[in-house]
């Protein structure tokens, strides 16, 4: 984040809030707004552009509440207090550890913990042993679904699962933290057709790709990336469930749903169309144009949150190119971004990222929604248990635009 736009002048503050310096000061010295010294003499203090919208956004509330409530759920405004993830422009924070250093050192079990926990050395047995029995039913429901795509499959195998599950009603968060376990091992042994390994990206690796062992870092990168990204519309709808009080596998139900649309964990789908279409044309440039000229949104580009390039697509591409420099679907990913930010304004996704990293792989046909919603799955159960800690029902209220009855 530049100093341009995460910080303001005194008076750039002052204007902001409709409010005198010395009313300014105040603020500063209540805690209310932070300052640094600026880079002149140090009387030129610079201010916390967030704090003033903070604040900003508080006197609106009061001045017009029916407004702000209607505003914040499409503009993406905090609507609740979460301590899981911290974006800025270009990281993410899981817990205040950086998430783009993790997918490097960490495994997906490991950063689990810590968004669960708050603790990397957490042990959780229910995601050291891989190694799930279903029973008899969920496996009879598992068999009559086997040739749908993985996402579907969990959705189908789920609500039996946590019907049988008793311990699941334990909604205390040491018992949240072990259903959270044994949900994650239950959608990884879906996915993945039984087969087992020493940790989850090895199971991955070894039942969709066993003959490329340099995919285990790969596909455990892509899963701790995924794993949670703030308030967004499925983990959104998980806290919607859990404040309810649905069970852990209620609100991972909740959150797979929402993220089946195409707004959402589908857009890698859209994705893999833009991919495949300018690989049979053999023409980037015409197919980006194509798309432009009918105002069609380009797959894998522009971001609800990140004004520059999404930073956990960046780290994604640059260890696949490490690993797999002379690939061709490398370098048709690079020559669409090179093409599409000709052409726009707008900067590649983490959409576009696992896109080129399933074609990399040769990952089978719906691997891209699965490992998002198996990396999402650590920041949904996070989610819940600081939504069962709340014990508060989310329950915003409608304005009523219909009929006026007579």
């Amino acid at each position: 984040m530049t100093k341009k736009t995460r910080y303001l002048t005194a008076k750039e503050a002052a204007d902001v809030l409709d409010i005198s310096l010395s009313t300014l000061y105040a603020y500063v010295s209540r805690g209310l707004i932070r300052s640094e010294a600026g880079l002149g003499s140090k009387r030129d203090r610079l201010y916390y552009a967030e704090d003033v919208k903070r604040l900003q956004n508080r006197k609106e509330a009061r001045r017009n509440p029916d407004r702000v409530a209607e505003k914040v759920l499409r503009s993406g405004a905090p609507v609740l207090e979460s301590a899981i993830t911290l974006i800025t422009d270009d990281c993410v924070y899981y817990r205040g550890q950086n998430a783009l250093r993790l997918a490097t050192s960490e495994s997906i079990e490991r950063v689990a913990a810590l968004i669960w926990t708050g603790d990397l050395n957490a042990n959780i047995p229910s995601l050291k042993n891989l190694d799930l029995r279903l029973s008899d039913r969920a496996q009879m429901v598992l068999g009559g679904v086997q040739t749908l795509k993985p996402v579907e499959r969990f959705m189908a195998v789920l609500p039996v699962a946590g019907a049988e599950d008793l311990a699941a009603y334990d909604l205390r968060t040491e018992a949240v933290v072990q259903t959270g376990g044994r949900i994650l091992r239950l959608l990884v042994q879906v996915a993945t057709q039984g087969q087992m390994g020493n940790s989850i990206a090895e199971t991955l690796q070894q039942a969709w790709v066993p003959d490329l062992p340099e995919a285990i870092d790969l596909i455990n990168m892509v899963l701790i990336l995924y794993a949670d990204h703030e308030l967004n519309t499925s983990a959104f709808t998980a806290r919607c469930a859990a404040s309810a009080g649905a069970t852990p596998y209620g609100a991972v139900c909740a959150g797979l749903a929402a993220l089946q649309g195409y707004k959402h964990g589908a857009a890698s789908e859209r994705t893999e169309l833009l991919f495949r279409e300018a690989e049979m044309r053999g023409n980037v440039e015409q197919v980006v144009a194509d798309r432009l000229r009918l105002g069609e949104h380009i797959s894998g580009f522009g971001h609800a949150v990140y004004r520059d390039v999404d930073p956990r697509a960046k780290v994604l591409l640059d260890c696949i190119a490490q690993h797999f420099p002379d690939s061709p679907h490398l370098a048709l990913a690079q020559e669409i971004i090179e093409v599409t930010q000709r052409l726009t304004t707008v900067h590649y996704n983490i959409d576009l990222a696992l896109t080129t990293l399933v074609r990399v792989l040769g990952l089978p046909d719906g691997s891209a929604m699965a490992l998002f919603a198996l990396g999402r799955v650590a920041g949904w159960i996070g989610h819940t248990i600081e939504q069962y800690e709340l014990d508060q029902l989310i329950r915003p209220r409608a304005r009523y635009v219909g009929v006026q009855p007579v």
